[in-house]
């Protein structure tokens, strides 16, 4: 009978550190028992992405992550017998199956056994149409943009069922990041009550974020010290049946983890701790307890679970024309004021040339980070090094353009002495939020099995 299963999580975004693992997946080699290893990599703006990656591409969607992640870990995990868990699989968690199975094969270690876990595309059960007609959260106005893609956050079941057919890796797409932990959690266990289903969903809800519960977001010198950030250790849980759970880190790994750490991570993204809402279950931490239980030990009880929802929340990608960015330095005496004249002039040009989106402009070394607008007095020294940097979103591919072409032409028809030119063009997607009713996804999520 299982008594406790291991969850660790080596990744809190796409992109998080690539070594994180190695430190959680020597803790598991000394251990019994179920072990579970979690990459966290999908956010709104990384689905969206993928979303545009899937267009230009029917054989891509997946995280462009995936073998920066799973190359080191695949023989380890494997070794270990470590489940893998992960929503690298973004847009296209097939397309990320048979890629982490020719991985395999490239790095030379054993094929894995990979399930994925697929069914959340909302457009295959709803027209465009219908999906603009349910309530809608954030962003509201977005939606009546082309629609790109939509997606509903799945909660654990199919995460337990996809655990359950044996395999070595599981691949998500869009599902909440804190099903990650809880279908293994429900797999293991058998739970199905909602306190537990509660406490498997925090425990997912803490390590969701990688390194941030262990010290690493948490840290401001001088207030909140930290040791040894450039090695901090990533968090691992270790659950028991009853629905109790300890978050620590592997030992003679930088960080820290505190109730401080803990609570901050707690009241992330939780907008009512009375009912934090999720597919599974909701989720009441009132009045739950921090206690320690040792050096970066700390234990967590007295979590409470309601019914779940009745509606399921989906990210609805949308086309949001075309980005364009462009940055020229300006630098010495008077520097200031010159970066603000080129700044005018472009301003101007877009203008008068019909022009009549926003156009974003930053003086970085000026206040930038906190500034509000053109309409300022810059809070700087006249000489200096400053960015110029301007920005512009338009339908207009054109519009777009014409903001890098008026910069560049500042080389020689602008104040004098810019330099270091950049620019990028890019197609956006933009999202937004409704709540689609439980039952238009009712049978609609299936497991996909992948042999090696």
């Amino acid at each position: 009978m299982t008594t406790k299963v291991l969850i660790g999580c080596a990744a809190g975004f796409a992109g998080d550190r690539f070594d994180a693992a190695d430190p959680i997946l020597d803790r598991f080699a000394g251990e019994t028992g179920p072990r579970y290893l979690m990459f966290e990599c999908l956010g709104e703006r990384t689905l969206a992405l993928a979303q545009a990656e899937l267009r230009r591409d029917p054989t891509l969607g997946y995280s462009p992550f995936l073998e920066r992640y799973l190359a080191p870990v695949l023989g380890p995990a494997m070794a270990t017998g470590t489940c893998i868990v992960s929503n690298l699989g973004a847009a296209n968690p097939t397309a990320g199956a048979r890629r982490t199975q020719a991985l395999a094969r490239e790095i030379g270690v054993p094929v894995p056994r990979v399930a994925s876990v697929l069914g959340d595309d909302l457009r295959a059960q709803m027209s465009d149409d219908d999906i603009r007609a349910l309530p809608r959260l954030d962003g509201a106005a977005l939606i009546d943009r082309p629609i790109v893609a939509a997606n509903v956050y799945l909660g654990a079941e199919p995460v337990r069922d996809a655990v359950a057919t044996g395999a070595d890796i599981v691949l998500v797409g869009r599902t909440t990041d804190s099903a990650l932990a809880l279908g293994p959690l429900m797999h293991e266990f058998g739970w199905s009550d909602l306190d537990r289903l509660a406490a498997g969903t925090i425990v997912g809800h803490l390590l969701e974020c990688g390194g941030q519960i262990t010290g690493a977001y948490f840290a401001d010198p001088g207030f909140k010290d930290v040791p040894d950030l450039a090695h901090v250790g990533f968090p691992v849980a270790e659950v028991a049946g009853n629905g109790t759970f300890v978050v620590t880190k592997p030992e003679a790994t930088g960080g820290c983890v505190t109730r401080a750490t803990v609570t901050e991570q707690l009241l992330y993204e939780m907008h009512d701790p009375a009912a934090y809402l999720v597919p599974d279950v909701t989720c009441d931490v009132t009045r739950l307890t921090l206690d320690e239980d040792g050096t970066d030990r700390i234990r967590v009880m007295g979590i409470r679970g309601g019914a779940p929802p009745d509606t399921l929340k989906a990210t609805v990608s949308v086309d949001n024309g075309w980005m364009a960015e462009a940055e020229m330095s300006y630098a010495g005496p008077n520097a200031l004021a010159r970066a603000e004249l080129a700044a005018e002039i472009v301003e101007t040009r877009v203008r008068e040339a019909g022009v009549e989106e926003t156009l974003g402009v930053d003086l970085l070394g000026a206040g930038a980070t906190f500034g509000r607008g053109r309409k300022r007095t810059w809070p700087a020294a006249p000489d200096g090094d400053y960015r110029l940097r301007l920005a512009l979103i338009s339908e207009n591919k054109a519009h777009a353009a014409l903001v890098i072409e008026e910069l560049q032409t500042l080389y020689c028809s602008g104040p004098a002495a810019g330099g270091g030119f950049r620019s990028s063009l890019t197609p956006q997607i933009a999202t937004a939020s409704v709540l689609v009713p439980r039952q238009v996804m009712e049978g609609k999520v299936r497991i996909e099995v992948m042999e090696p």
